[in-house]
């Protein structure tokens, strides 16, 4: 075995799947070789291979290392923001009424048609950088407030240069389908018409999704057009995943199901069916508990069927600036605990390992193991449940990304 790097004396949570909650390696210190970018060992200190001593080795004095936070659901990219509605909402008016009143979406539809694609990575930066102080490796970036060819092309090419402005992966997802534009009003088909065809040729032509996303719910899209769009995304070779069950049950989460997608994502009215189809398919239940905060909602997701069913759940902060301006990963730990009744490990589980694969990443990211891309992060804890309890607290010591 050849390495470069040994981090040596410490304690790691591999989040591989095992007896333990937190894939534990045992013994009384642990070290993670790498080679390059990629993790080549991870065991107890006592099994070390020999052979490497020429490796730098990097003590740990028996901090704890776990793979990279993992944050698969984010509105990353977007003009102006929506402070005000947030007053307007503490004042009396729902989210529904603001959506339906012109509000919502589409005032961040029309910041966003406003502004050129460096404005966009300028004011996405810092929402960026949140995240990377936090432990975050891997961030996934949807588009859906340009909705028209040019600007969803946009917004995805400002997503993509945000993974060249910092040392962090970065995956887009083609959300079109999140609203109906005002030039589309009383003809949401018409508005499907340009999602499934000159909206997905723009950005397929370029090469600018990893994904397509659609919102399926009552202030949305139904459930058959969200199938012509999941359609039209699969013909180009495009995995979907969707907005699912937030607001009502369309049975959009059975649809994500059938169509095979890499996740449904919110699901508070989620029914047993919908997480039966979930279950057989493989498509993660990502949870967002910072939209389910921020709107004061009451309606939990159903997480004792998905524990039930084994519905893998994934974590993420939905970062937007409508319904979860939340840029902390770890408050979102805490939030998934508190207010979904996970356990630590769960949540972690659910940033690590559950949310590389609701990005079809499993096989690269998520876990501490042989052969997965080095992307770690190093914390001053006494134990990996402590990220999910502090509160505005970052134990955060190194966070290194392909290795680096």
């Amino acid at each position: 075995m050849e390495a470069d790097r040994i981090l040596v004396d410490g304690r790691v949570a591999t989040m591989e799947p095992g007896p333990d909650a937190y894939g534990t390696v045992a013994g009384g210190g642990a070290a993670v070789a790498l080679a390059g970018e990629r993790i080549a060992w991870v065991g107890p200190m006592d099994d070390l291979p020999t052979g490497l001593g020429r490796a730098e080795r990097i003590p740990l004095d028996g901090r704890w290392v776990t793979p990279g936070l993992v944050d698969c659901h984010t509105h990353l990219v977007h003009g102006g923001d929506r402070a005000r509605e947030f007053e307007l909402r503490l004042e009396g008016a729902s989210y529904e009424e603001l959506a339906r009143a012109g509000g919502g979406i589409l005032s961040t539809v029309r910041a966003t048609r406003a502004a050129s694609e460096g404005e966009l990575v300028a004011g996405a930066l810092p929402r960026l950088d949140a995240l990377i102080a936090e432990g975050a490796t891997t961030v996934e970036v949807k588009s859906g407030y340009g909705l028209t060819p040019d600007d969803e092309a946009k917004m995805l090419r400002a997503a993509r240069r945000l993974g060249r402005e910092r040392p962090v992966g970065i995956r887009t997802t083609l959300l079109a389908a999140h609203a109906l534009p005002p030039e589309f009003a009383g003809d949401p088909d018409g508005y499907v018409d340009l999602c499934c065809g000159p909206i997905l040729d723009a950005v397929a032509a370029e090469g600018l999704a990893d994904a397509v996303d659609a919102f399926c719910d009552r202030i949305a899209f139904t459930r058959a057009q969200t199938e012509r769009v999941f359609a039209a995304a699969r013909a180009r070779g495009l995995p979907v995943k969707l907005h699912a069950e937030q607001l009502s049950n369309l049975g959009g989460a059975a649809l994500a199901a059938a169509m095979g997608a890499l996740s449904a994502d919110h699901l508070e009215h989620l029914d047993d069916p919908g997480a039966a189809a979930m279950a057989a398919a493989g498509t993660v239940a990502v949870l967002l508990p910072g939209a389910f905060y921020f709107l004061r909602e009451t309606k939990l997701p159903p997480v004792e069927i998905l524990r039930r069913l084994g519905v893998p759940i994934a974590i993420s902060t939905d970062l937007n600036p409508g319904s979860s301006p939340l840029s902390s990963p770890l408050l979102a730990m805490n939030m998934a605990c508190t207010l979904f009744r996970l356990t630590p490990a769960e949540a972690l589980t659910g940033m690590t390992r559950n949310a590389a694969r609701a990005l079809g990443l499993g096989d690269e990211i998520g876990t501490i193991a042989p052969g997965k891309r080095a992307d770690l992060a190093i914390w001053e804890v006494e134990r990996p449940g402590e990220l999910a309890y502090r509160i505005g607290f970052n134990p955060l010591w190194r966070r290194l990304w392909s290795g680096r």
